[in-house]
């Protein structure tokens, strides 16, 4: 189910690869956007099955996956927790964009990675304490490229993903929720 950084199963590609997907999905999504606007309006389905302890099945399209919680907060160990995936996704998503808008401002990234940080104070996950938020107080995130561009372009790339990042616009901005209990 998992896939360590040494049996990785994502497929190698060459920089030219990446540059062509790139250019044709910006294509694709431009020409669908001029037939009409509702067609850049797109609905995410995840779906989420209780499994262990506090283990959690998720299946997004035809992938599947787990989310549980380290031993000390009841779970089993056997994947990354809630809060770890929110951060993954918001790593993945800043290499994503970081790709696209590179490529469409012809800046060269040789490589990229990332590392964030979440600071959470679990009193207010287990409601010690009401006034401690229950998600993260404070994130750190640090992008890393190497590539023969100046500084100043790709403190222009930077601006660019962070205006257009879908999840770090999750992180810093309120999204409206609406959560519906059904029983029985």
């Amino acid at each position: 189910m998992s896939a360590t950084l040494e049996t990785s199963i994502v497929p190698t590609i060459t920089d030219e690869d990446r540059a062509t997907r790139l250019t044709e999905a910006g294509t694709f999504w431009g020409g669908h956007i001029a037939t009409g606007v509702n067609n850049a309006k797109l609905t995410y389905l995840v779906k989420g099955y209780g499994e262990g302890s506090v283990a959690t099945r998720i299946t997004a399209g035809k992938h599947e996956f787990f989310i549980d919680e380290p031993a000390g907060l009841a779970g089993d160990d056997i994947a990354a927790s809630p809060v770890e995936v929110a951060l993954g996704a918001l790593i993945a998503c800043q290499i994503v964009v970081y790709r696209l808008f590179a490529q469409n401002l012809g800046i060269t990234i040789d490589t990229i990675d990332a590392k964030a940080e979440g600071d959470l104070d679990v009193q207010g996950l287990f409601g010690i304490d009401e006034t401690v938020r229950p998600g993260f107080s404070a994130i750190r995130l640090v992008i890393h490229v190497t590539g023969p561009e100046t500084q100043a372009r790709y403190d222009e790339l930077h601006a660019f993903v962070d205006a257009h990042c879908p999840v770090l616009d999750l992180f810093s901005n309120a999204t409206p929720v609406a959560v519906e209990l059904v029983a029985n």
